[in-house]
């Protein structure tokens, strides 16, 4: 039998430097000089900035199509078919289940379980749900030394860090009386005759706190895209934003700049050098860095939220020395500075750790509570703490998926 280890970590333990001792043989020397597959947003990354520089593909989805334009469940499928072909004598599996739904962690869980009879399997997780089934040992990083883990002790949770200072105040607040926000009015979408989504009817309300749900393919990211960006299939549609009929002359930064936006795919390649209160501020002026001179209002409005964040003290280091949950923290921030109607947020939490989920649940919570901003929540994955009013679902069909609020 093989023997199939776990490490948990933190955002704040470095992987990268973890999965280079783990290759290298410095943590395990019986694995030095043998061939190893890095299951990975780390090759991901690669393999996806070889398609952008180099425009040829190294791994291929089924469908034939190229990993940048391929969804979270295909790229992860394709790449753990490529490391299979390699016959590596072990796989280290960082992240397994991120962005996956249901059926797709199922699938890719019997993979790994198949894999393990003849492959070993070093998994590296943040969140002690994920731990496959199969592992044998488990381990965290203390010190930057393993030592073994009981999955039955408490997480490390950031006890100095509470939300307990009141958010700040609308800076001058946009189409505060539109209601709904958004509506969606028996809405379909069909890509090259295959259907996507139909007779979709929706409405977000002022206020509302929403979580998408929905299998990989089901449409969700199609339906964020008729809200937020300039997709085509938007118009024609019975599509309501902000009180104006979608494709009656507004322009997607009309749209745009009554929304706040965040997904974890922001952070993939980020590396500017931006001081974090400079990250914060730039959500004014819907920039990624500051290029213009803040007004001593929009100054103040960001240190209230350098406050709200306990990062007052540090607004002037560097944005990239924050771990990974801090940064998300920063950037709901960000997105929040004008308190938008309506904040979106895309598999937000994928990447993080337990303690740091804990941290944007509530975070989230008081956004809710404190604002009449409406959240729309999109992921897989249900926070524990994590209190969406409503969950509107999205179940396929071969006609396309059907929505209904759960």
């Amino acid at each position: 039998m093989k023997n199939h280890i776990a490490i948990y970590i933190s955002n704040n333990d470095d992987k990268l430097q973890l999965i280079e001792q783990i290759i290298s043989g410095a943590i395990f020397k019986e694995l030095k000089d043998l061939k190893h597959g890095l299951f990975s947003e780390i090759s991901l990354n690669k393999f996806i900035d070889e398609e952008i520089i180099h425009g040829h593909f190294d791994v291929r989805t089924e469908t034939k199509n190229s990993l940048l334009h391929s969804s979270e469940g295909e790229r992860k499928k394709a790449l753990l078919n490529h490391i299979i072909l390699q016959k590596p004598d072990y796989i280290i599996a960082d992240n397994v289940f991120g962005n996956l739904d249901v059926a797709k962690q199922a699938d890719i869980e019997k993979t790994f379980s198949d894999l393990s009879n003849e492959t070993q399997i070093i998994q590296i997780t943040n969140r002690k749900d994920d731990i496959l089934q199969f592992i044998t040992k488990t381990y965290k990083l203390q010190d930057k030394t393993l030592v073994e883990f009981n999955l039955k002790e408490t997480s490390q949770t950031n006890q100095n860090m509470r939300f307990v200072e009141a958010l700040p105040q609308p800076y001058r607040p946009i189409s505060e009386k539109i209601n709904p926000l958004v509506k969606f009015n028996k809405v379909s979408v069909s890509y090259q005759e295959r259907p996507i989504i139909t007779d979709i009817s929706w409405e977000i309300k002022r206020g509302e706190f929403w979580q998408l749900i929905g299998a990989n393919g089901s449409g969700k990211s199609t339906m964020l895209s008729m809200i937020y960006g300039d997709n085509p299939k938007a118009y024609g549609q019975d599509i309501i934003l902000f009180g104006v009929k979608k494709g009656s002359g507004e322009s997607v930064w009309d749209i745009k700049k009554k929304i706040g936006y965040f997904s974890s795919e922001m952070l993939r390649g980020f590396k500017r050098l931006d001081s974090i209160g400079n990250m914060i501020v730039s959500g004014f002026f819907d920039t990624v860095g500051l290029y213009k001179t803040p007004t001593n209002e929009q100054i103040k409005i960001t240190e209230q939220w350098l406050h709200v964040l306990q990062m007052y003290a540090i607004r002037k280091q560097s944005f990239l020395d924050l771990s990974k949950g801090h940064q998300r923290l920063v950037l709901i921030a960000r997105a929040m500075v004008k308190h938008p109607p309506l904040l979106i947020l895309d598999e937000p939490t994928n990447g993080l750790d337990d303690s740091d989920a804990k941290l944007f649940s509530e975070l989230i919570n008081k956004i809710a509570k404190e604002t009449d901003t409406a959240i729309l929540y999109v992921s897989h994955r249900k926070e524990v703490g994590l209190n969406p009013d409503f969950i509107y679902e999205l179940t396929l069909s071969e006609k396309g998926s059907v929505g209904g609020k759960i």
